[in-house]
Parts: structure tokens; C-alpha cells; sequence
């Protein structure tokens, strides 16, 4: 399934940083159960493959599950070893999209200049970060999004939280990457399902 696919589905896309290996697959459950179908498990979390590996077993079709931080080729190929089918950089690499579109991944590069954006679109890109959107603007997205090609996907990430999306959202953005406003080390599957289900209600403007 393509990425705008999953993005209509749920445009909002989990960041589980720090989650281990035995938290992986109830969490997983509760972000599925509350609409949440992009998950993605950043690198400098503890055994972050091993959390891949459980969570691609366990949902399976029903979510979008891969890996986030991701700085080497050799990396990309243990994600995909593990059933990982997503890979998300926070830096413009176009070595590295085409190393995960190789492995019929699907790849969501950082960005912050539209050189990078052009540079990553190039190397076959599906969508494009934008990080950090803390130090960027809903404006400026609005600015990027009238120079890159018609129906590029850009996520902002940074500082999105359910007071934050609306404005992103009207300026353009097909997703949103939440991580602290939606799982922090330690939260419990109970405690995520919570979180996810507000965060998708602020989305339909509930």
C-alpha cells in the first residue's frame, strides 16, 4: 500500500521512542485500536529491531510498521530482515532512500531546505519529513509546498501535539510524526490508548 494509502487512513504517525521489545506489541494493539496505523520505532530505542520484528508479526496488514533514526545502509537491511516496511531519517540522505526503495521500502527523509527536498524527491522519496518543525512554521511549509512537485506528502515533526496540528493541517502537511505527545518511556498500552484516542479526536475536530 502506498504512503498518502495509510496517511488517509490516519495521518498521524506514532514515534515510539524508547519503547522496548516487551512493550512493543500491546502498545502497538492500543495505537491500532485507537485509528493509529503508522508506527514507527526510532533506532536509539533499546533493541529497536527486535521491536520491529514483534510488532510486523503481530499486526501484520493492519499497520504500517518500520523504523525511525535511521543513518546507514546496513541498518535499512535489518529493518527489512525484520519485517520493518517503513524508514524514516531525520537528515536529507538520498543515498539512503535509495537503499530503502531497493528494498521496496517505503522512505520519509528529513528535510528543512527545499535543495534537500528536490535532492530527496530525486532519489524516490514517498513523502518528506520536515524536521525540526519547531524551528519551521506552518508558513513555511505553505512556501515549500507551492515550489515542490504537485501532491508531494510532507510531514511536519517536532512540537506536534493535538493544540499544534490544526494550523500544519491548513497549511498543507499529509501527516504528523508525534512521539512525547503521544508515548513516553515508561507509558503504559492503557496510558497510549488514552493519548491516541484524544489525539484522533482533535483530529476530526472533536
Amino acid at each position: 500500500m502506498a504512503l498518502t494509502e495509510w496517511l488517509a487512513r490516519c495521518p498521524l504517525v506514532a514515534i515510539l521512542r524508547g519503547l522496548t521489545p516487551e512493550e512493543a506489541v500491546p502498545v502497538g494493539e492500543a495505537l491500532v485500536d485507537a485509528g493509529i496505523v503508522v508506527l514507527e520505532v526510532p533506532l536509539n530505542s533499546p533493541e529497536p529491531i527486535e521491536s520491529i520484528r514483534r510488532l510486523s508479526r503481530h499486526l501484520g496488514d493492519r499497520a504500517l510498521v518500520g523504523a525511525g533514526t535511521v543513518m546507514t545502509p546496513a541498518q535499512v537491511s535489518e529493518i527489512c530482515a525484520a519485517g520493518g516496511q517503513l524508514m524514516v531519517t531525520p537528515h536529507a540522505d538520498p543515498e539512503l532512500v535509495r537503499v530503502a526503495k531497493a528494498h521496496r521500502m517505503l522512505a520519509v527523509p528529513g528535510f528543512f531546505t527545499p535543495a534537500e527536498a528536490f535532492a530527496l524527491l530525486a532519489a524516490g522519496a514517498d513523502a518528506l519529513k520536515l524536521f525540526p518543525a519547531e524551528a519551521a512554521s506552518p508558513a513555511v511549509l505553505r512556501a515549500l509546498l507551492a515550489v515542490l512537485p504537485k501532491g508531494t506528502a510532507v510531514l511536519p515533526v517536532g512540537g506536534m501535539a493535538a493544540d499544534t496540528i490544526g494550523p500544519w493541517r491548513a497549511a498543507g502537511a499529509r501527516g504528523f510524526g508525534l512521539g512525547s505527545s503521544l508515548y513516553k518511556p515508561g507509558d503504559t498500552a492503557a496510558t497510549v490508548g488514552e493519548k491516541a484516542r484524544a489525539l484522533v479526536q482533535a483530529l476530526h475536530g472533536g
